[in-house]
C-alpha cells in the first residue's frame, strides 16, 4: 500500500508537470504563429508600411512624432493657420519653392504644403546634405541662425534651413528638399497614417 501511494504521488506529479510543460509549449507555439502576421524586422526595414496613430497630434499645433520606416525617421507634425499662412511667403527665400524634384516629392505632395491634408506634414528627417537630422523649429520668431525665421527646421552642423514645408532655403549647403515618404490617411480611421504607401496604391 506504501508503494502504491507513492506511485500515485509520483503520478500526479509527473502528470501536472506535463500539463505546465505543454500549457507553455502551446503559448509559445501560438505566439510564434501569431507573430508571423506580423511584419519582420528584416521586412520593416526593406520598406513595409508603418502604420501610425496621429490623434495625440490634435494636443496642440507644433507637435511632433517620429517614426522609423526603412531605417529613416520619418517627421508626422501639425501646424496651424499661422504656419501655413506664412509658407506662400518664403517663396523668393528658397531654393526649389515649386517642389520641382521629383525624387524629394511624389506627384500627390505636390502642393504649396507638401502634404496631403495642409495641417499634417509627413518628412524624411533627414537632412539632403550630409545626412544629419535638423532640429525642429516650429516657432514664427527670429532665431540667432535666421532673424526673419517663420518656423521649419533648422541642421546646425551646417547651417541648412528648410521650411515648415521641408523646403530647402537659397544659399545653404543642403542641395534639395527635404523627402516626402509614400504615405496616406487610413480611410476607416483619419487618426491612422500608413507610411510606405502611397495613395494611389492604396486605392
Amino acid at each position: 500500500m506504501a508503494n502504491e501511494g507513492v506511485n500515485n504521488g509520483r503520478r500526479r506529479f509527473l502528470t501536472a508537470t506535463t500539463a505546465v510543460v505543454g500549457a507553455a509549449g502551446a503559448a509559445a507555439g501560438g505566439y510564434a504563429f501569431l507573430s508571423t502576421w506580423k511584419p519582420s524586422a528584416r521586412a520593416q526595414g526593406a520598406g513595409a508600411p508603418v502604420e501610425v496613430d496621429i490623434s495625440k497630434l490634435d494636443l496642440e499645433p507644433g507637435a511632433r512624432m517620429i517614426v522609423q520606416w526603412r531605417g529613416k525617421p520619418v517627421w508626422i507634425f501639425k501646424r496651424n493657420g499661422e504656419q501655413l499662412s506664412a509658407l506662400p511667403t518664403l517663396d523668393d527665400r528658397l531654393a526649389d519653392p515649386k517642389s520641382d524634384n521629383v525624387d524629394q516629392t511624389p506627384a500627390f505632395a505636390k502642393n504649396e504644403t507638401r502634404a496631403i491634408k495642409p495641417e499634417i506634414g509627413v518628412l524624411v528627417g533627414i537632412c539632403t546634405h550630409l545626412g544629419c537630422s535638423p532640429l525642429f523649429v516650429p516657432e514664427l520668431q527670429p532665431q540667432a541662425f535666421d532673424s526673419e525665421w517663420k518656423g521649419g527646421f533648422y541642421c546646425p552642423c551646417h547651417n541648412s534651413r528648410f521650411d515648415l514645408a521641408g523646403r530647402v532655403f537659397s544659399g545653404v549647403p543642403a542641395p534639395s528638399n527635404l523627402e516626402v515618404p509614400p504615405y496616406h490617411f487610413d480611410k476607416a480611421n483619419a487618426n491612422r497614417v500608413v507610411v510606405g504607401i502611397a495613395p494611389e496604391e492604396a486605392a
